[in-house]
C-alpha cells in the first residue's frame, strides 16, 4: 500500500491504488471469512479499507464497482449447501480512538435529533473474536444455522451446530419465528487442549483459538466438529415473529432466559464517557478472560430509535466496534530472512525468539522493507527515531488479531556489542539475478522473472488458483511438488498442459507417485485438458502482472474481446504515447501504473517467450462486446440495492453489463436506475433525493425481459 497521503494522489494513482486495495481487501475477506486463514492483520485490513474509503470520498467517481466499502465477509464455501439470511448479516464500523467514540455519539444523536444533554442509552460488551452464525428456529425448533458468508448468503452448517452444547435444539417460551445470531468460539484452555491432542495424533495443530473454532464449525463430518470443544455467545437476532424486548440490553436477557449463553460483561451505558470506562474495565480484564476478544461494541439500547437509524450500505448507524490497540511484547531478533514473492518482491523477515504476544506464539514477524529495517520511512524521514533494527536486537513485537506480527521497536539499550547495520540484499537470495528498486517503489524486486524459482512457484500457485485457470486437483501443493519434479517439470504455465498431452508416458509416472492413484492421475489430466478452452479475462489474471487484478483483466477482456486484439495492442503500447498507449489508458479503471506494467511484461523477451508457449496451447475464449443495440440501459449507470430474489446479486451484474451499462456500487448524481429490492434503505433514500429513476425487480426483469 502507497505511503502518499490521499490528498496529494493524483486521479491516475488514487485510481491505481484503488485497484490495489479491491484486490488485497478481497482476498484478505476470502483469507478470513471463507478459508480461515488470514494472511493479514486485522490492524492492516482496517488501516487499507479506510484508506480505500478516503480515496473514495475525494475521488468519488473512481469509486469501483466491487468496491471493499460494499463487501461484507467473503463468499461461502461450494463445500456447503447455501442458506439465504431473510435479514442480511452485517459487519460493524469500527473506532479506535475516544475521538471516534464521541463521533458515534454525536452522529446518533444528531441522526435522530437528540440534544447532547439529553440521555440516550447504549450497551456496551465484548467483541468475541470466533465465527458468525446464525440459528433459525421454528415453533421453538432448531431448523437451520448458517455462517454469516458474504452477508446475504451463507453456508449450512445445521449439523455441526447441533453439536455445540452452548446451542439448544429445543426452546419454551420462544416466538414462533426466531433467528438468534452471535459468535461461535474456544476457550483458551480448551483451543491448549485441542492442539496437544492433534500434536499427538499427528493432525493439523491451529495457530488461534479464533481459527481453531472457524476450522472446527467448517467441517463437512459433523462428528469431527462435536469432538471439538466449541461455545456460542448470543448477542443479536435476524428475523423474528414477534420483538423479544423493546430495547436492546432486555432482548439479550430475554435470549438468556430462553436457554442461550450471553456475555456477563454486557453493560448498560449513557455517555461516551461511560463507554470509555467500560472499554477500559473489559481491556484490564482481556489477559485474564478464558476467550479472546478484540474490542467492544457499543450499540443503541432502545430498537426503536435503531430502526429510526437504519443501516448504511453494509454497516448500521446504531452500533460501532471500538478495537483494541496492538498488543505487545519484547523478544530477540534472532535472523533475517528474504522471502521472494510473486512480483519478484523482497519481503524481510524476522525469525524471534519465541514469545506469547496475546495468546499466540509468536516466532516470525514482517520487517515491511530495507527503509523499515533502516529505520527510515519511504521519503527517508525517521521512524523509531531513526533506530536500525539488527541481528541480536531485543524488539518489540506487536499484533492486534494479527497472523503476521510486526516489530514496532528496538531496545538500544540492550544491543549487543559488535552488531553490525543489516545489509539489505541487492541481488535475489533465490537466483541471484539483481534485485532493483525503481525510482518511488518501497520494494526492491528480483529482476529473474521465471529463471527465478521462488517467483516461478508463485507465479505457478496464482495461475491455477480459483480466479484464473481453477484446475481441479492441481493447488499449490501440487505445484511445489511438480516444480521440483525433474521427470514430470512445471516450471512455467505451459508445462501444465504439455504435462497433459504425453498422456501414456506421464500417466504412469503420475501413478507412481505419492498420493496418485489411477484414478486421481486421470482426473488431475482430465481437469487440465477441461482448462485448455478459457475465457480472456482468466487468462490475462492468470499471467499473475503486477497491478492487474481480477476487476482489472475483466475490464481489458471486455475492452479489447479476443486474445489476438489484446496482445497486439501490449505489444504495440509504449508510455512514451502513441494510439495504442492511449487506447489503453482510455479504458476506465486502467491508470498509467498498470498499463506500464503490462507493456512492460509483453514486452520483456523471456516473459513474453513464456506468454506466447502458453497461448499455443490454449483456445481462449473471446468475451462478447456488451449487446447496446436496442438496449434501454446502454451507456448507463446502474445500482442494486436491497434483496434480489429472482436472480443472485451476481447475475443481474452481469445481465446489465451484457446490455451495456455500467454496474456501480453506490448512488450518485450520475446513477441513471436504482434497481431495489426488499431492504434497501439508504441507497434507495439518497435516490430518492437525487431524483433518480427507481425500479423493483421484476420492473428491471420487465425493462430488459425481450433482450
Amino acid at each position: 500500500m502507497s505511503d502518499k497521503p490521499v490528498d496529494s494522489l493524483t486521479k491516475d494513482e488514487a485510481r491505481a491504488e484503488l485497484g490495489r486495495l479491491s484486490d488485497l481487501l478481497t482476498k484478505a475477506n476470502t483469507a478470513y471469512h471463507g478459508e480461515d486463514a488470514p494472511f493479514i492483520s486485522d490492524a492492516d485490513y482496517d488501516a487499507a479499507k479506510r484508506r480505500n474509503a478516503a480515496i473514495e470520498t475525494r475521488f468519488p467517481d473512481l469509486k469501483r464497482d466491487d468496491s471493499p466499502t460494499d463487501q461484507v465477509g467473503a463468499a461461502p464455501s461450494e463445500a456447503f449447501s447455501k442458506v439465504r439470511h431473510r435479514v442480511r448479516m452485517m459487519s460493524l464500523a469500527n473506532a479506535f480512538s475516544e475521538e471516534d467514540i464521541s463521533d458515534f455519539d454525536r452522529q446518533v444523536r444528531s441522526f435522530l435529533g437528540v440534544a447532547p444533554d439529553t440521555p440516550l442509552a447504549f450497551t456496551a460488551e465484548p467483541k468475541i473474536d470466533g465465527l458468525s452464525l446464525s440459528l433459525r428456529y421454528e415453533k421453538g425448533k432448531l431448523i437451520e444455522a448458517a455462517t454469516r458468508g458474504d452477508g446475504a448468503e451463507g453456508e449450512n452448517v445445521t449439523a455441526n451446530a447441533r453439536t455445540i452444547d452452548d446451542i439448544p435444539v429445543t426452546l419454551t417460551g420462544a416466538p414462533d419465528v426466531l433467528e438468534v445470531r452471535g459468535e461461535v468460539y474456544m476457550s483458551r484452555a480448551d483451543f491448549a487442549t485441542l492442539n496437544d491432542r492433534q500434536q499427538a495424533r499427528g493432525g493439523k495443530t491451529f495457530a488461534n483459538p479464533r481459527n481453531a473454532a472457524a476450522g472446527s464449525l467448517r467441517q463437512l463430518d459433523p462428528r469431527i466438529t462435536a469432538d471439538r470443544p466449541l461455545k456460542f455467545f448470543a448477542y443479536a437476532w435476524g428475523e423474528v415473529s414477534e420483538p423479544l424486548a423493546p430495547t436492546q440490553s432486555a432482548a439479550i436477557e430475554r435470549l438468556r432466559d430462553l436457554g442461550f449463553q450471553t456475555n456477563p460483561l454486557t453493560r448498560r451505558v449513557t455517555t461516551p464517557d461511560e463507554m470509555m470506562a467500560h472499554y477500559h474495565a473489559i481491556e484490564a480484564q482481556r489477559a485474564t478472560l478464558d476467550y479472546d476478544i478484540d474490542g467492544v461494541v457499543y450499540k443503541v439500547d432502545d430498537l426503536a430509535l435503531q430502526q429510526r437509524l437504519g443501516f448504511r450500505s453494509t454497516t448500521p448507524r446504531w452500533a460501532i466496534a471500538h478495537k483494541f490497540p496492538a498488543e505487545l511484547a519484547w523478544t530477540q531478533l534472532e535472523a533475517i530472512d528474504i522471502q521472494v514473492g510473486r512480483t519478484g518482491a523482497l519481503s524481510p523477515v524476522a525469525r524471534l525468539a519465541p514469545v506469547t504476544v496475546g495468546g499466540v506464539v509468536v516466532s516470525n514477524a514482517t520487517l515491511h522493507n530495507e527503509d523499515y529495517i533502516a529505520g527510515r520511512d519511504s521519503k527517508g524521514g525517521e521512524i523509531r527515531g531513526g533506530k536500525d533494527i539488527r541481528i541480536g536486537d531485543w524488539v518489540q513485537v506487536y499484533r492486534a488479531g494479527d497472523v503476521i506480527p510486526k516489530v514496532a521497536d528496538v531496545d538500544l539499550a540492550k544491543r549487543p556489542e559488535g552488531t553490525e547495520p543489516y545489509a539489505f540484499p541487492t541481488h535475489c537470495p533465490e537466483c541471484g539475478s539483481k534485485a532493483i528498486r525503481e525510482e518511488g517503489d518501497a520494494v526492491r524486486r528480483c529482476t529473474g522473472g521465471m529463471i527465478c524459482p521462488a517467483q516461478a512457484v508463485e507465479k505457478l500457485k496464482h495461475f491455477v488458483s480459483r480466479g484464473a485457470f481453477d484446475i481441479e486437483g492441481l493447488g499449490a501443493r501440487q505445484i511445489e511438488m511438480f516444480y521440483h519434479d525433474d521427470q514430470l517439470p512445471i516450471r512455467e504455465p505451459a508445462d501444465i498442459f504439455t504435462l497433459a498431452t504425453r498422456d501414456a508416458e506421464n500417466l504412469t509416472k503420475l501413478r507412481n507417485r505419492d498420493g496418485y492413484g489411477e484414478k486421481s492421475a486421470a482426473n488431475l489430466f482430465a481437469g487440465i485438458e477441461e482448462r485448455r478452452q478459457i475465457p480472456l479475462n482468466r487468462v490475462i489474471f492468470a499471467l499473475g502482472i503486477r497491478h492487474v487484478g481480477e476487476s482489472a483483466a475483466n475490464l481489458l477482456a471486455r475492452h479489447y474481446g479476443d486474445w489476438s486484439s489484446f496482445e497486439t495492442a501490449m505489444t504495440g503500447a509504449t508510455p512514451e504515447g502513441g494510439s495504442a498507449w492511449d487506447e489503453l489508458l482510455s479504458i476506465d479503471g486502467i491508470g498509467a501504473v498498470m498499463a506500464t506494467s503490462l507493456v512492460t511484461t509483453f514486452q520483456q523477451e523471456n516473459e513474453r517467450a513464456s506468454i506466447d508457449r502458453l497461448a499455443a496451447q490454449l483456445d481462449i475464449q473471446p468475451v462478447e462486446a456488451p449487446r447496446t443495440e436496442g438496449s434501454p440501459v446502454a451507456g448507463k449507470t446502474v445500482v442494486f440495492t436491497g434483496t434480489l430474489e429472482k436472480m443472485t446479486r451476481a447475475e443481474a451484474k452481469a445481465r446489465a453489463e451484457a446490455l451495456g451499462a455500467k454496474v456501480a456500487g453506490s448512488v450518485s448524481a450520475k446513477t441513471d436506475l436504482l434497481v431495489a429490492g426488499p431492504g434497501a434503505g439508504s441507497k434507495a433514500k439518497k435516490a430518492a433525493d437525487l431524483g433518480i429513476e427507481m425500479v423493483d425487480e421484476d420492473g428491471w426483469l420487465d425493462l430488459i425481459k425481450d433482450l
